[in-house]
């Protein structure tokens, strides 16, 4: 009898469970599981939005200051896809450097209207407000990957766009080419005592940081460049990625390409817009412009990129790649964050910007160092042990 109880008792028990349902804490689980995790914030705004269009023609003018370079390119692309994503409604017609204002003018001329709108690298602009050299390349700074995270989703933008605000302008990000080569040199260095005494090019915080390390600093312009390495009045130049670096001819006259480009992990470029001619602009075709901006940046990385393939087996039959040793890297890297830790102390506009862009590298580090482990190396190199970046 006793056994008889206690299986009528544990069936009683079993069907009173299942007649319970799940728990309130698994059907929380569930819940949670098929929750909408993130959301695109434009959805809600673009929602009930009316867009009317014009059959209005509206005529830009636009330069840049790349004279001969091939970042000239994406001032034209970005205008090419405004023109067909308007239909035509908007023309941007991109002038030759110089052809209206000298290269260096193109911030002012915009900002008066001379211009209806520049290309440009923002770091340029350092005499203005030193913050803009923080959109344009930081020493140890964000790669690509890491200011268009920072840009579009961690505030980036509205910095940037109170920044041009102050001279009359709109801005947006409009091109990046990634890591530039960190020097053409005469002088092998990969120690940190090799570069003591060399004579470098250089401009912008990149100049301050190495003259505080012992390194004799000339900021020549790029037309200058070539002659300077030519008649060994410099040792060494930075000056951009390979691609770009290639026409210039640089690696011709120069035995060693030093890396890492620990002055610049990624270069940014920007479109400014005179505010006037933006805020005459109908709905439609600001979201053009923006998107065209957007669609540029995108698509100039990838462009760069894979030109420096064919860059470097150019470079590679006059020049020596070299990379500087770990404890190089670091003692470059203490002399940059503290000279930009000083300069942020005393310039609120320059501490706003690295502040943010510093949190999001804490922020980020986490999965950055969970999927680190693993870098897309070849095959044969993958199956020798090589995984990591």
């Amino acid at each position: 009898m006793k056994k008889i109880a206690w299986a009528v008792l544990i069936a009683f028990v079993a069907v009173a469970f299942v007649a319970m349902g799940p728990t309130n804490s698994f059907a929380q689980q569930q819940q949670k599981k098929i929750e909408k995790f993130g959301e695109d914030k434009r959805i809600q705004e673009w929602s009930k939005k009316k867009f009317e269009t014009s059959n209005k023609t509206i005529n830009w003018r636009m330069s840049d200051p790349w004279g001969g370079l091939n970042f000239h390119d994406m001032a034209i692309h970005f205008a090419d896809t405004v023109r067909a994503c308007s239909g035509g409604r908007l023309n941007i017609k991109v002038f030759p450097t110089g052809a209206i204002v000298p290269a260096m003018e193109i911030f002012e001329a915009t900002s008066k209207g001379t211009l209806d709108a520049f290309h440009s690298w923002p770091g340029y602009w350092k005499g203005r407000n030193e913050a803009f050299c923080a959109y344009a390349s930081v020493p140890f700074g964000l790669d690509n990957e890491g200011y268009n995270i920072w840009y579009y989703e961690r505030g980036g933008k509205a910095m940037f766009d109170e920044l041009y605000g102050r001279f009359g302008m709109v801005p947006f990000f409009c091109g990046n080419v990634g890591m530039e080569i960190g020097m053409h040199s005469n002088k092998r260095a990969t120690k940190l005592e090799d570069f003591k005494g060399m004579k470098v090019r250089t401009v912008g915080w990149y100049m301050d940081i190495l003259t505080k390390m012992g390194v004799s600093v000339t900021p020549l312009p790029g037309a200058e460049v070539y002659l300077a390495l030519e008649r060994g009045v410099v040792d060494a130049a930075e000056f951009s990625s390979p691609s770009a670096n290639i026409p210039a001819g640089f690696h011709e006259i120069t035995k060693f390409a030093i890396m890492p480009g620990v002055h610049q992990p990624s270069c940014q470029f920007d479109v400014a817009i005179n505010k006037k001619k933006w805020d005459e602009l109908p709905d439609d075709l600001k979201i053009i412009v923006e998107t065209a901006a957007k669609e540029t940046q995108l698509w100039s990385n990838a462009w760069q990129e894979n030109l420096n393939i064919e860059a470097l087996k150019i470079m590679g039959k006059t020049t020596e790649f070299v990379k500087m040793d770990d404890a190089a890297i670091v003692a470059f890297a203490k002399a940059s964050f503290e000279y930009l830790d000083d300069l942020a102390a005393k310039d609120p506009d320059v501490k706003k910007v690295l502040d943010s862009q510093e949190k999001f590298k804490e922020e980020y580090a986490q999965w950055r160092d969970l999927r680190g482990r693993l870098a897309p190396w070849p095959k044969a190199d993958v199956l020798k042990g090589r995984l990591t970046q």
